[in-house]
């Protein structure tokens, strides 16, 4: 693939990976709670932590999408679904 394909692929697929880890978090975020009052508070820290360390991973890919110029204007119909 060249470096032109690689970065409008990468224009197209970092948005929808930022947005799926954002899913991730909110989910994550109901859990922990539920945690606390279930399972523990050990559990719930760990979640925590994956939270955190979530959090840090879409700071990286928020930054990576803007190294590349941003999204891929019209990339928006090409998500795939889950």
């Amino acid at each position: 693939m060249s470096e032109q394909n690689t970065t409008k692929k990468l224009q197209v697929l970092l948005p929808h990976w930022i947005e799926h880890n954002n899913n991730h978090i909110t989910e994550f975020r109901k859990w922990e709670s539920e945690a606390s009052t279930g399972p523990g508070q050990e559990v719930a820290l760990l979640l925590g932590k994956a939270i955190s360390n979530m959090e840090e991973a879409g700071k990286s890919l928020s930054e990576a999408l803007e190294k590349i110029g941003g999204p891929l204007e019209g990339g928006e119909g090409q998500h795939h679904h889950h």
